[in-house]
């Protein structure tokens, strides 16, 4: 998932550190050390993120949009100039609007919000937002919680006794509950030093960016493989004491399925799959020297060489157009699929499924799927025309019933056509014609598609003015009718537009009612 490292660039940030034995640091030093590591073992392991940086003050500046160019992100990072006093809810809902035009709302996001605990004075300050939060109007809400999902870790060039002796701690403590509670407060340990803001974001790098390693197997094949973004532990919904599932790192795939079967199954997060070659010293920190580069990169290039399960099995499911099944933990399933990003590039992609027994309802119990050659027949028949899914309940459900459903456009035009069929037949298709109406205009009113009853009306207007001079006159009376009816349910009138009316057939001279006016 992306992630949005925001910067204190504000007067508190120069305040000197004193250090033992050297020159006076500033605790901005510190802040850009700490970042310098963490950019250093992205791009050593961690190189699909995409990280923004933006630095802020009273005001707040993109320095750097979305990138996975680690050397820009370092190079802003020491051209950083020193701005006036804080406003974080400015700051805020600047990163809100940066991740929505990159990423829209659906993308989780992690922000990384890098600062010394003062929170700013006054006006502006996070103390003064927090405060006069609940006062607002919709136009100037604060901006968190972020519409979209995010994890904030609030990196403090402090210690934890310096932000409780204010009540820096406690607004903090309210940001990150206000965030949705997914992050984590990380201070230093012991004197403000180099050493400190090592450790504070060696803490943050195991815990939010340590690269996911596992072992993909398929009876005798394995394959090293690295899943990113790393799967998040799933709080299972249980009434007493909720347990966090994690992946295994042991993926071991246990069947095939065609893609037509599993059709587009709901899942709870998509990952690229990606084979590594086993280097442990790769897992160190720091950019290594040109030899050390220059050795993985041979390592790289022979590992390209060598034969690869992850590669076969990418390239099997690709031809043959189908997914793999692959148990991540005890009674939890996800697929392996293959996904293109254009013409020339696909990704091997994994996603996960809800936990539990049965993710897939038209598929049964995960427990229960085997191979064909077991069947008796064959499910898919001889000539692949038929398919065993979706596996039929056993019991018939009291609520299953016929419901109008329009998936598709051609599913639409099929009922407006049987109703303009049985319009053309009138008056001797009389009953078929209003009780397909009836059931096109309750679904339109369940649906809210009001253009659809106007565009309906017109339709049966259309049908009146071209029947034929031997047309029955009842003909003219039921479509007029029908389509004045259809016009006042399409304007939303409580009286035209109840889901339990009915429309019925007009009386006429010509179909024995002698007074000619509607009966609703």
């Amino acid at each position: 998932m992306p992630t949005v490292v925001l910067m204190d660039a504000s007067l508190s940030m120069t305040r000197p550190v004193s250090l033992e034995g050297s020159e006076e640091f500033q605790r901005k030093n510190l802040a850009v050390h700490g970042l310098t590591m963490l950019f250093e073992h992205m791009a050593t392991n961690y190189r699909l993120e995409f990280t923004a940086l933006v630095v802020f003050s009273s005001l707040w500046e993109l320095m750097v949009p979305f990138t996975r160019d680690y050397n820009t992100l370092q190079e802003a990072l020491n051209n950083l100039e020193d701005y006036d006093k804080t406003c974080l809810e400015a700051a805020l809902q600047g990163v809100s609007n940066i991740v929505q035009q990159e990423w829209g709302s659906t993308c989780p996001c992690q922000v990384v919000l890098v600062t010394d605990g003062a929170l700013g004075i006054g006006r502006g300050s996070l103390r003064h937002s927090l405060a006069t939060m609940k006062q607002r109007g919709e136009d100037k809400k604060f901006p968190l919680p972020f519409p979209f999902s995010s994890k904030m870790y609030i990196m403090c060039i402090a210690n934890a006794e310096e932000l409780q002796a204010t009540d820096a701690m406690d607004n903090l403590e309210q940001l990150l509950a206000l965030s949705g509670g997914d992050g984590q407060i990380f201070t230093m340990d012991g004197p403000l030093c180099l050493k400190s803001v090592q450790a504070m974001f060696g803490k943050l790098i195991d815990q939010a960016y340590t690269p996911f390693h596992a072992v993909l197997r398929c009876g005798n094949l394995a394959s090293d493989v690295q899943v990113f973004p790393r799967p998040e532990p799933v709080l299972l919904d249980e009434e007493v004491d909720p347990i966090p599932k994690s992946v295994l790192t042991e993926l071991e795939i246990v069947g095939f399925i065609e893609i037509g079967d599993i059709a587009s199954p709901p899942v709870l997060s998509r990952h690229l799959v990606l084979p590594i070659a086993v280097n442990k010293e790769a897992d160190e920190v720091g950019t290594g020297t040109t030899e050390d580069m220059e050795e993985e990169t041979s390592a790289n290039q022979m590992a390209g060489k060598s034969p690869n399960f992850c590669v076969l099995l990418h390239g099997s499911l690709k031809v043959e157009g189908m997914v793999a099944l692959v148990q991540l933990a005890p009674d939890w399933y996800g697929m392996l699929y293959s996904q293109a990003d254009s013409k020339k590039k696909s990704n091997l992609m994994m996603s996960l499924f809800d936990p539990g027994p049965l993710p897939l309802p038209w598929l049964g119990k995960m427990s229960q799927l085997g191979p064909v050659s077991d069947a008796l027949e064959n499910p898919y028949g001889e000539d692949d025309s038929k398919s065993p899914f979706p596996v039929q309940p056993k019991n018939k459900r009291s609520y299953a019933q016929n419901v109008t459903v329009w998936i598709k456009a051609s599913g639409l035009q099929t009922d407006v056509q049987k109703i303009l069929r049985n319009a053309r037949k009138l008056p001797e298709k009389t009953q078929t014609f209003y009780k397909e109406l009836n059931r096109l205009r309750k679904a339109a009113l369940a649906f809210g598609f009001w253009e659809l009853l106007k565009g309906v009306a017109e339709l049966l207007e259309r049908e009146c003015t071209l029947l034929p001079d031997s047309a029955h006159p009842d003909a003219a009376f039921q479509l007029s009718h029908a389509a004045q009816q259809l016009k006042l349910a399409s304007t939303g009138d409580s009286q035209y537009a109840a889901f339990e009316h009915n429309i019925t057939p007009m009386l006429t001279d010509f179909s024995g009612g002698g007074s000619g006016a509607d009966r609703m």
